[in-house]
């Protein structure tokens, strides 16, 4: 099959490997749609330490069932539209027996430690499957999993009906995150440099958009998400709270970067900063999100390329040119 392989840091190729073979408990997933994330570019830098090389990355994607392995009891089978969770817990560790899962002490993921879906098939745990509704695309089922992100984040973030909320940031987890606490009652205002994704951050449900927290006419938030990794981003976003507010940090930012928060603030003003990582116990009831129609995934879906375009999908997304970028195998060239 073809698959696209990092090899180490900043070497990629599309090329043939062997056809994985479903072991016990797995199926084997015939790729219909892959997403690109930010979490695949630190991949691709060498910037994600879990990765090891080489690696086919790929963790946010949809297809069908082509093979059943052995000692498979979940019901799935040849055929079968699903969706995947990623997620990889060993179960018995310390934070796993808490219900912690994706703080696992042996955590792994499919695509981010081993090889995932950027490919044209790839073997998971069956149990991981969920079978997509018949008026879900690929596209939209390859979604659930950031979709199943931000649900977790929304938990984490405890955000009431009423509360203003400052989202830093209008790439794909912006704009999912915006339609969730939109539809809770939080009243959102969404940040980004990119001046050409903020009315579609305004159609899905912020109430106020602007290039620069500077630009908001109140910065006096209940709470701020940063979706961008970038320091600046995440200092802008904790000196725009109010009072006894939260900041949540869910952007993934490279693991030796830092930033400056006062400590004397975090004590006198009774600031919450949080962290938000992967998915815990959420994709479940992403997929009912997605396909109730709660979370909006068409408009999201800006780029389509084939499994031989990987590289140059890999460009758009960090040109911040494009929402979601998803790779289909054997489709045509990029649109």
């Amino acid at each position: 099959m073809r698959a696209a392989v990092i090899d180490q840091p900043g070497a990629i190729t599309v090329r043939d490997v062997p056809t994985p073979e479903p072991g016990p408990g797995q199926v084997v997933v015939q790729v219909g749609a892959c997403g690109i994330c930010g979490t695949d570019l630190h991949i691709a830098a060498g910037e994600f330490p879990p990765s090891p090389y080489p690696l086919i990355p790929g963790h946010e994607f949809a297809g069908t069932v082509a093979e059943v392995g052995p000692d498979v009891t979940t019901g799935v089978a040849v055929g079968d539209r699903v969706a995947v969770d990623p997620s990889l817990f060993c179960g018995h560790c310390r934070q796993c027996r808490r219900g912690r899962g994706n703080l696992c002490e042996n955590w792994g993921a499919t695509g981010d430690t081993v090889d995932g879906a950027f490919a044209e098939y790839v073997a998971v745990p069956a149990s991981t499957c969920y079978l997509l509704p018949d008026h879900l695309s690929f596209a939209q089922g390859a979604l659930v999993e950031p979709v199943s992100c931000a649900v977790h984040g929304v938990r984490r973030l405890g955000v009431e009906a009423g509360e203003r909320v400052l989202v830093v940031g209008a790439g794909t987890m912006g704009l999912i995150l915006t339609q969730l606490l939109a539809a809770g009652g939080a009243r959102v205002s969404v940040v980004d440099l990119a001046e050409s994704k903020l009315p579609l951050a305004e159609d899905l449900g912020a109430a106020e958009v602007a290039t620069s927290v500077d630009e908001l006419p109140r910065r006096a938030f209940d709470a701020a998400v940063d979706v961008t990794g970038a320091p600046a981003a995440i200092e802008a976003a904790f000196d725009a709270l109010d009072r006894g507010g939260r900041l949540q940090i869910f952007g993934v930012a490279g693991e030796d970067a830092r930033v400056a928060l006062s400590p004397f603030r975090i004590y006198n003003d009774e600031i919450t900063v949080v962290g938000s990582m992967a998915v815990l116990h959420s994709f479940g009831e992403a997929l009912e999100l997605v396909a109730s129609g709660q979370v909006r995934t068409e408009p999201l879906v800006s780029h389509t390329v084939g499994l031989e375009d990987f590289e140059h999908a890999l460009d758009l997304v960090r040109s911040g040119k494009t929402v979601k970028a998803q790779v289909v195998p054997g489709a045509g060239g990029a649109r």
